[in-house]
């Protein structure tokens, strides 16, 4: 059997099908090849219109089945990855009411803030593990008191993923580790917290239905099937948000194991089988894929919003016509600590990690007549990884005390420069593997349908074929970097 695997970001939709039996990729692609369009129609906004999103899936599907040729049609499962956090709106005819306001999007703080001072913080911490935040419930709180009549012809509301399994199958519904991600559970009651939907006045039946992540919650519609070149009826057998899926495709299931991501947005991810939680609510925790009454299983979830962001605008505004790949070359040839310049990269909105606050992007220590352009890069590199050290000493407090940490090959990972200074100012061995956020959900596919007899032969063909150790002669040099940049954030 062949399992096709979809991961919707806020760049890209990226498709990919591997043979379910070696785990070998046989088909992949992307689209659009620039990125996506983010719509802020105000400072702090971040809005993406659902059938962008649509579009750019089938085309990276027809471009997958296209290489596929007749082999397209042992296609047997589906599994959906997506953008966490954000908010889709339909009406009873299945039509979406407004652009999503998706995970970047940074209105409802006080919406959350509110709600986590009503309820009380011990209520919010202990039940919900989380303060309600700037998560999909607070979003959908905006919406109720600024766009009353939309509001009014809201059906149901959904998470991104939620939205594609929709228009795959004709199916509305949801995962329970998606109401977890918008701060709708009740851990302690293992159900949704009806004192969190009493608060906001949300009629229990604006919520989809909702399954394990690993189950069949649709069938792909004859029409949808033909329009992509896809057999009829197959299952759509798993869904995850991205960063819980992104721990799935690296095999991190059990306690004590961590995976991170530094695409658009830095993400550290730890399972842990205890109902911990950061006093500050810094982090954050989820049901995590395999999470079960039985076998809890829970995700700590730090996220750092400005991470590849810095380095993309940096290319687009300092880089000239330099690839990545030559942006890090260049960083390279700049020793640690990149000559005092200093670089925050919270840029991209209100930062979770640093309670909800949007210090910005901050740029220290400038000399013209020393620094250059590879300063920059290299300085933007270590900015990021001191913000991955930060919020791992966050992480700690909740039980999360890595030293390995288990990454794709992709976007910051793909900087030797990011993964010595990740390496060594953390103390952790890093191992690459390779495998992305489509290609796990197609596994999950195949778990969700049955195809894999257990969770462990899911991960057939996934290999670390490269590992960075923490570099032990560099470390003062590091580490003064570090302390420098830290003092910066904090006088902020």
């Amino acid at each position: 059997m062949l399992l096709l695997g979809i991961d919707l970001g806020s760049s890209s939709v990226k498709a990919s099908v591997i043979d379910g039996n070696s785990g070998e990729c046989l088909a992949t692609a992307f689209y659009p090849s620039d990125e996506m369009k983010i719509i802020a129609l105000k400072p702090g906004w971040a809005e993406q219109d659902p059938e962008i999103w649509w579009t750019n899936l089938k085309d990276a599907i027809k471009a997958c089945t296209g290489k596929l040729g007749q082999r397209k049609d042992d296609i047997g499962a589906i599994g959906i990855s997506y953008q966490m956090h954000g908010l889709v709106t339909v009406d009873t005819n299945k039509k979406v009411l407004r652009p999503s306001i998706i995970w970047c999007d940074s209105r409802a703080v006080e919406y959350g803030e509110k709600a986590l001072n009503s309820l009380g913080k011990e209520y919010c911490l202990k039940n919900l593990l989380n303060s309600p935040g700037n998560f999909t419930a607070a979003k959908l709180a905006w919406v109720k008191e600024n766009e009353p009549d939309l509001f009014a012809r809201i059906h149901k509301v959904m998470l991104p993923g939620d939205y594609i399994a929709l228009r795959l199958t004709g199916e509305i519904n949801t995962s329970f580790t998606g109401l977890s991600e918008g701060i709708f559970w009740n851990y302690c009651k293992n159900q949704v917290s009806e004192e969190l939907m009493t608060y906001f006045g949300f009629d229990s039946r604006l919520l989809p239905d909702a399954a394990p992540s690993f189950s069949v919650s649709g069938h792909l519609l004859k029409s949808i099937a033909s329009e992509l070149g896809l057999p009829d009826g197959i299952p759509v057998s798993y869904r995850a948000g991205d960063q819980p899926n992104n721990a799935l495709s690296l095999n991190v299931l059990n306690p004590g194991e961590v995976a991170a991501t530094a695409g658009t947005s830095g993400v550290i991810y730890g399972v842990t089988n205890k109902k911990k939680y950061d006093s500050l609510s810094r982090v954050n925790t989820f049901l995590h894929v395999n999470h079960t009454q039985s076998n809890t299983r829970l995700g700590v979830l730090l996220c750092i919003n400005g991470t590849g962001i810095l380095n993309s605008w940096l290319r687009r505004n300092s880089g000239g016509n330099l690839s990545y790949n030559e942006m890090n070359e260049m960083a390279e040839k700049v020793a640690p600590g990149s000559d005092g310049l200093c670089i925050l990269p919270f840029g991209n909105g209100a930062e979770r990690m640093l309670g909800n606050k949007d210090p910005g992007a901050r740029i220290t220590g400038l000399n013209f007549n020393t620094h250059t352009s590879a300063h920059l890069f290299r300085a933007a590199q270590e900015g990021i990884a001191f913000s991955f050290r930060y919020g791992l000493d966050i992480m700690k407090q909740t039980g999360i005390d890595p030293h390995l940490i288990r990454a794709g090959k992709a976007n910051m990972f793909l900087s030797k420069v990011f993964r010595e200074t990740l390496s060594s100012i953390t103390g952790t061995v890093i191992n690459l593997y390779n495998t992305d956020g489509s290609i796990g959900a197609a596994r999950g596919a195949g778990i969700g349908c049955g195809y894999y007899k257990s969770e462990k032969e899911a991960f057939k063909g996934l290999v670390a074929f490269e590992v960075t150790e923490p570099e032990r002669s560099g470390f003062t040099d590091y580490e003064e970097a570090y302390q420098k940049w830290k003092s910066l954030l904090l006088a902020v």
